[in-house]
């Protein structure tokens, strides 16, 4: 590792390693995958640590390179189907409201799943990894516009997704968080 020491090696895969592992599972649906993606992730940070500018935030870097491997391991594998599980959500207290919670997540997970790959990379990154726009919008490499374009025209089609269902709506000015 040119450029790094063991000590900044392990302290930013401590900091980084869950996200980098929840981005790359959300992309692919496979923890056995998101665990390789991951592995490279950080192989490669490490590897090209000496291009990272100490001046700018490191998260960003980090998980540009995590999007560039799993992309490149999506289209290797020709595997487009995108994202597993939906995030479990342990913060509520009664078993129905969990329950609830579970469903109707699953539900808006289902519709997600169905968004076109450019659309998907901006509701992760943004509402799942709670990124902001502009922090999306480097880390995908388009311009600020261009992501908020991206994440409008994603929440107008979950809109119309959801429209027939009555108990899941997404009205505009909403956001994704108060239901996954």
């Amino acid at each position: 590792m040119k450029g790094i020491s063991q000590k900044q090696a392990e302290e930013i895969f401590r900091d980084y390693s869950p996200k980098v592992y929840q981005l790359a599972l959300f992309l692919s649906k496979s923890p056995a995958l998101a665990d390789d993606i991951t592995q490279d992730t950080f192989l490669q940070v490490f590897k090209k640590y000496t291009s990272y500018d100490p001046q700018r935030p490191i998260y960003p870097w980090i998980y540009k390179i995590a999007l560039n491997i799993t992309r490149n391991t999506l289209r290797r594998q020709k595997w487009l189907d995108l994202f597993g599980e939906p995030p479990e959500c342990g913060y509520l207290t009664s078993v129905e409201n969990i329950i609830l919670r579970d469903e109707l997540a699953a539900e808006l997970w289902q519709k997600v799943n169905k968004l076109t790959l450019k659309s998907r990379e901006v509701i992760v990154l943004h509402y799942y990894l709670e990124l902001k726009l502009q922090e999306t919008a480097t880390i995908l490499g388009i311009p600020l516009g261009t992501c908020k374009s991206r994440l409008n025209s994603a929440l107008s089609t979950l809109r119309k997704q959801l429209e027939e269902n009555s108990h899941l709506q997404l009205k505009k000015g909403d956001d994704l968080y108060g239901i996954v």
